[in-house]
């Protein structure tokens, strides 16, 4: 294996920040942390390129100090999407099996893959991932491997992501200016769902809920596969805005503020606690109590969790989720974050941090570093699967001899 074939660059372009990080395949394909990067996000916003020159910079610095910290020059990586341009919905493919004496094929699978990706498409939308959920062979369905199979009708559930043509290409473009070449673009909260989310979850039905920057993203897994995606236009930076506004301060400081003495619960705050303030226009710096802005940051928490509830709901997956919720991303990390959402789910929930991955390991064991993270693990995955069933990869309950056969689909 090669020097560049040895390392895996994943990109996870955010509203708040730029992250590059490095990882290095070791023997059996384990993944060692040899590099990281992180810039403050300037020109993109709620996963779009809102100015192209302030984005490029970002990158640029990332990059440059990912490329410094792991001493390997990066000149291509996998991105993260995200956004409200991101739409996922499910699809089925039908096919009749044409092997001989009518025996399950590859061939098969193919065509029913095809079928299922055949929809119909708004003008200027793209699709993404075409991620299989389950095989059916006449009316035996829950089938994941069904070559070998006899059957006279082979079908095929898949998720469909699909996204803003313009808006990914303007991130493309944003990258290559940067001097990175794209390998793909991944969604982030399947990336992060690889970094954080056990196969046993996987398969009882759990809940993923990325906060990030502008947005909460939200990915329900049952039966070990995706099953529905959404986007909840909630994210930090409005916890950040309402604490500035509230409190009467720069936007600058209400974000050290958020991050230094936050919590999402006003119950877990004592009565005598208190912060300093730092004021506008030069105003002298105040006292006061820590519960205030636990009082300004609870509503936000709340319309935020109330809105994936509600995504949940619409999508009838409310009584799916046996493993409970696993909060990612950087607004995770907020103190009361876990304890709140479980009162509004009414189930189980934890903080997800980054697993599976050696090297700077501890520098990265926070929740705002899962779709990076996962990021080198999805391409581990994708660079894996034609070696051996080692590799478990993104289609979660597919065997490696399916995952072979439906990469050229992706």
């Amino acid at each position: 294996m090669g020097r560049k074939e040895r390392h895996l660059v994943g990109l996870d372009l955010g509203t708040s920040k730029v992250t590059a990080i490095v990882g290095e395949l070791r023997d059996g394909r384990d993944i060692e942390i040899i590099g990281l990067g992180v810039a403050e996000s300037q020109g993109i916003r709620r996963g779009a390129v809102v100015g192209i020159e302030a984005a490029v910079e970002s990158i640029r610095k990332a990059v440059e100090e990912a490329e410094l910290t792991s001493g390997v020059e990066i000149d291509n990586a996998y991105i993260g999407l995200s956004g409200n341009h991101i739409k996922g919905f499910n699809s089925r493919g039908v096919v009749a099996v044409a092997g001989k004496n009518r025996e399950v094929t590859r061939d098969d699978l193919q065509r029913a893959i095809d079928a299922a990706r055949a929809v119909s498409l708004p003008p200027g939308r793209e699709i993404l991932h075409v991620l299989p959920q389950e095989f059916v062979v006449d009316d035996e369905d829950g089938i994941g491997d069904p070559v070998g199979m006899t059957g006279s009708r082979l079908e095929v559930n898949v998720h469909i992501v699909t996204g803003s043509a313009s808006v990914t290409q303007n991130l493309v473009l944003c990258v290559n200016r940067a001097g990175v070449n794209v390998r793909e673009p991944v969604l982030e909260q399947l990336a992060a769902a690889e970094a954080v989310l056990t196969e046993d979850e996987k398969e009882l039905g759990v809940g993923l809920v990325d906060i990030g920057g502008g947005t909460a993203d939200l990915a329900i897994y049952e039966r070990g596969a995706l099953w529905h995606t959404g986007v909840v236009a909630v994210g930090g930076d409005h916890f950040t805005n309402d604490i500035a506004v509230g409190l009467r301060m720069p936007v600058p400081e209400a974000e050290k503020l958020k991050r230094r003495c936050g919590a999402a619960l006003s119950t877990l705050v004592g009565d005598d606690e208190c912060m300093d303030v730092v004021s506008v226009g030069g105003r002298p710096t105040r006292t006061m109590p820590r519960r205030i802005l636990s009082e300004v940051l609870q509503p936000r928490a709340e319309e935020l969790f109330h809105g994936v509830w509600d995504e949940i709901n619409r999508a009838g997956y409310e009584r799916s989720l046996n493993s409970g919720i696993v909060l990612t991303g950087g607004g995770a990390n907020l103190d009361g974050m876990v304890e709140i959402a479980e009162q509004i789910f009414d189930m189980p929930v934890r903080r997800g941090e980054p697993q599976g991955v050696g090297g700077l390991a501890d520098h990265i064991t926070s929740p705002a570093f899962a779709t990076a993270v996962g990021l080198l693990i999805h391409a581990n995955h994708r660079r894996g699967r034609h070696d051996d069933a080692a590799s478990v990869g993104m289609f979660g309950r597919l065997t490696h001899r399916i995952m072979g056969v439906l990469k050229e689909f992706f």
